[in-house]
């Protein structure tokens, strides 16, 4: 079996799990957006960080962050703020995705040495 090469993907797996469930355990189902939202990024970033974890490239690293970032800004663009447990999961998980990703790609060598072997323009 091949070794894990950051212990950081499969927790962004995880956190892909738990936004596809979180709209039932949190009670806001019934705000269809909100869910859809939820379950539709979960799906993704699951699969993103599942292909991270077996085959780790640079690029699911930063589909995580743009995933990160359009969860935390999800609420405003689609206009369930008012819906608070979405609100609040949609801002803490996008939190830790975004760190967890940013933390791999500012200390894996590997990737810091693809970003600073590149010529400039």
């Amino acid at each position: 079996m091949k070794h894990v090469k950051h212990w950081q993907d499969p927790v962004n797996a995880v956190a892909g799990v738990w936004l596809i469930v979180s709209p039932w355990v949190l009670g806001f189902q019934g705000n269809s957006l909100a869910m859809w939202t939820m379950v539709a990024t979960g799906i993704v970033l699951g699969a993103v960080a599942l292909g991270a974890t077996f085959v780790p490239h640079q690029w699911e690293e930063w589909t995580e962050v743009a995933l990160a970032a359009w969860l935390a800004v999800s609420p405003w663009l689609l206009d369930f703020r008012m819906v608070e447990p979405a609100l609040v999961n949609a801002v803490l998980v996008a939190a830790v995705i975004m760190v967890l990703a940013l933390w791999v790609l500012v200390t894996d060598k590997d990737y810091l040495g693809e970003a600073l072997d590149r010529p400039a323009h």
